[in-house]
């Protein structure tokens, strides 16, 4: 008996889903990259959606991708509600043929529509499933899955109680080991950076936004000669107005997309300025650094008002603020080290790292259940 269970054990195959942004995307990544540690022989497969940013980042890690039609679910009434109940139900029937063919050991989530007739699929085919509840509000997504998961995880203690206490706990929020590795010293050789002045990395998520880019640019003019600026803008959204400032500006350089240079960025800067997803703040938390969030209307805001609340980060509002706001708060927090050190320390006690081998008893503990 224990021979058969460690060749199931060796022989695991386990199907990731999620996409559209990336904030579903990055704790899955390091929930594969633990279990491949410690499994070299597992096998991987990712579900997500034909027009997300997913697919390339995914694909760098040489885990097979495929795209099913997935529906957005609305909380309010809209006649896209109509078109998109097909879709989802287009996505199920697509979600059966793949997990037929695949016949995964189970199916790990952390949100996302295009989770949902996958996840739905699993539990009528008698897959165990694995939810991760990254944002402080519980999103629908998550909402629809988890009465039909096996075992459902939060990034903050405060939400397991939405849940069934019974396959409910806290396990902080996994963070891919890629990111802590990053090397002062190749960034500035990759940046060109000056080793006198201090760096701000501002990214407006994996899709970009125009918003973050737009108070980026303007806090910029106030802050040339001070900082310097790594600004990642995303390749989704209007790059007119940045590549104009990067002419103006000497200090100031622009990109539309990161993989491996993340970790590089991440460890040279001395303030990050993001939106407020649950994967970034974690991977800005893990790495001790200071993070200025600006976050997208809705979720986002519950996340970043639960930091601010606990003094761990410093929320901007997009609608309220200015760039000129922006500089002022990144000048008085370069000047004052008490503040940034508070910041990050409190930052990573609220937002904890998932320990590894919590991740690996969960997927012992659903491969006996196949």
């Amino acid at each position: 008996m224990f021979y058969c269970f460690n060749v199931l054990i060796l022989n695991m195959k386990v199907l990731f889903s999620g996409g559209y942004t990336l904030g579903p995307v990055t704790p899955l990544l390091a929930i594969r990259e633990t279990i491949q540690e410690k499994y070299p022989e597992a096998e991987f497969l990712w579900v997500g959606t034909k027009t997300g940013p997913e697919k390339e980042l995914i694909e760098e890690t040489d885990t097979k991708f495929v795209s099913i039609t997935s529906g957005k679910f609305r909380r309010y009434f809209s006649v896209f509600n109509i078109v998109d109940i097909i879709k989802v139900i287009v996505g199920f029937f697509q979600s059966i043929r793949i997990l037929w063919h695949e016949n995964p050991d189970m199916c790990i989530s952390a949100g996302g529509f295009v989770s949902v007739p996958l996840h739905f699929a699993a539990w009528i085919l008698g897959i165990p499933t694995w939810i991760h509840q990254q944002d402080i509000k519980i999103g629908l997504s998550n909402i629809l899955m988890a009465p039909l998961a096996s075992i459902v995880t939060t990034s903050v203690e405060k939400n397991v109680k939405h849940f069934s206490q019974k396959k409910t706990f806290w396990l902080g929020n996994p963070v891919r080991q890629d990111i802590l590795h990053g090397d002062r010293k190749k960034a500035q050789e990759i940046f060109h950076l000056k080793p006198n002045l201090p760096v701000v990395f501002a990214t407006g998520g994996g899709t970009g936004s125009a918003k973050v880019n737009q108070m980026v640019v303007e806090a910029t003019q106030h802050l040339s000669g001070f900082v310097q600026i790594i600004h990642l803008s995303g390749k989704e959204r209007p790059q007119e107005l940045v590549e104009r400032a990067k002419k103006h500006f000497l200090d100031y350089q622009v990109y539309q997309f990161f993989t491996k240079e993340m970790k590089e960025a991440y460890a040279i800067a001395d303030i990050v300025v993001s939106r407020g997803g649950f994967g970034t703040l974690s991977e800005i938390a893990a790495l001790g650094k200071v993070a200025i969030i600006i976050p997208k209307p809705g979720h986002q805001e519950d996340n970043v008002e639960f930091l601010e609340k606990n003094k761990a980060a410093i929320f901007v509002n997009e609608i309220t603020s200015s760039g000129l706001q922006l500089a002022k708060i990144i000048r008085d927090l370069l000047v004052d080290k008490e503040d940034q050190k508070e910041l990050a320390t409190k930052l990573q006690a609220l937002l904890p790292v998932a320990k590894k081998q919590t991740i690996i008893d969960i997927v012992e503990k659903l491969s006996k259940k196949v």
